[in-house]
């Protein structure tokens, strides 16, 4: 008998490593760029509410500074999508390592709003893992298993929840070292990172494929203006990413100003809800998506964003805030990897630096309304406003489903 649970034990961690490594090993360290990108996002998230509240106590300035880092996001990432085409996926990968990690180096030392500004602005101009992430997982995989990998940033997400929130509540203001401890922390993670990406992962597109692209980049340009799917995909994942960004963004805040919850209580929530993601994740969501299909599995998440978005507003305690964290949690498991994979399939091999490059761009707009627009409505209006608002854009992502597109196969 203990022997079976052992050997169930077994079978069970090497399911989970085999949604990574077996089928497409050369992806491993790119999950873990992503990961440790996630990761410092989301431990600066939960502590960063805390630290401006101690030099100025006005919600918005926390949104402005949380936008700073997307403005030039988006002005970079699409150049950075495009130098990837053109000289490769890898070195630009690790241009953009290099950059996440001096971000971070610099945040560990903020010990004001000015230096804090400056370490968000360098992480934004090299923010391009997304993009490239994208790309290469476009390069490596056929798109019959490519909502599946797309999904596989969303487990990024949730290991980087499981721990960045806890983490950031545990190191911010240890021993009286405000930003520090959590800032080394990230800076060693992303050094790390640099170093499997420069010993493991392989270049997914090579000469002959810059070469051709680079002769027909100007025609890409024109063709993905003139895609209809395309844009229509896009116009529906801006919708949806500015909805869940302003959730995502805002939520430490609304725990902070609305139920007055600590750093370290609203990390511990949102640790609560990021192991329920990483339980949906690892269980029932591949069974769900070969069941019901990528089509009824948007219908399921982008209706539950729509309705669990409108009750957040009129959360009143923990446990309630708990609960929409959860449903939360489901719905983007069925929603973000199927929606990114559905905007790949939308155009050809040759156009995936620049597709992807889009996407990251409007992850940037989001980034830069969701803060800005959350904080505003948390300072001037009553807390209900925000999941009304939030909710509308949500349920226009969720009706746009309803119209049939065509993908490539």
């Amino acid at each position: 008998m203990v022997f079976r649970i052992s050997e169930d034990n077994n079978k069970s961690k090497s399911k989970i490593r085999n949604w990574f490594t077996v089928k497409y090993p050369n992806l491993l360290p790119l999950w873990m760029a992503v990961f440790i990108d996630i990761l410092g996002f989301s431990i600066l998230l939960t502590i960063l509410p805390s630290f401006i509240g101690n030099i100025i106590d006005i919600p918005v300035i926390t949104g402005l500074i949380l936008s700073i880092n997307a403005i030039f996001t988006f002005i970079f990432a699409p150049i950075l999508g495009k130098l990837s085409d053109r000289y490769g996926r890898k070195p630009i990968l690790l241009i953009s390592q290099l950059g996440t990690a001096i971000g971070f180096l610099l945040m560990a030392f903020s010990t004001s709003l000015e230096l804090l500004i400056i370490s968000r602005i360098i992480d934004g101009v090299f923010g391009g893992n997304f993009p490239i992430a994208k790309a290469i997982i476009s390069d490596s995989v056929p798109p019959k298993d490519r909502a599946l990998q797309m999904t596989n940033i969303g487990v990024c997400h949730v290991l980087a929840s499981l721990i960045g929130p806890g983490l950031g509540g545990i190191l911010y203001n240890f021993r009286g070292l405000l930003m520090l401890p959590p800032g080394l922390v990230s800076t060693f993670l992303s050094i790390l990172t640099i170093i499997i990406t420069i010993f493991l992962l392989k270049e997914t597109w090579n000469k002959s494929d810059r070469l051709k692209n680079s002769q027909n980049k100007d025609k890409n340009d024109v063709k993905i203006r003139k895609n209809k799917t395309a844009i229509f995909l896009l116009v529906q994942w801006a919708l949806h990413t500015i909805s869940f960004m302003i959730y995502i963004t805002t939520i430490a805040l609304f725990a902070s100003v609305v139920l007055g919850l600590t750093a370290f209580e609203t990390g511990v929530l949102l640790s609560i809800s990021g192991i329920f993601r990483a339980i949906i994740r690892f269980t029932i969501f591949k069974p769900l998506l070969k069941v019901l299909g990528e089509n009824k599995m948007l219908l399921i998440g982008l209706g539950m964003f729509s309705i669990v978005f409108l009750l957040m507003g009129f959360v009143q305690n923990y446990i309630q805030f708990l609960i929409i964290l959860l449903f939360v949690s489901f719905a983007a498991s069925c929603t973000r990897g199927i929606l990114i994979s559905k905007i790949t399939r939308s155009v050809s091999p040759h156009e995936q630096g620049i597709i992807n490059g889009y996407m990251t761009s409007l992850d940037s707009i989001a980034q830069i309304i969701g803060p800005i627009f959350g904080g505003t409505i948390l300072t001037v209006l009553p807390s209900y406003w925000l999941g009304i608002l939030t909710s509308i854009l949500a349920s226009i992502a969720f009706i746009m489903l309803f119209k049939k597109v065509k993908l490539r196969s």
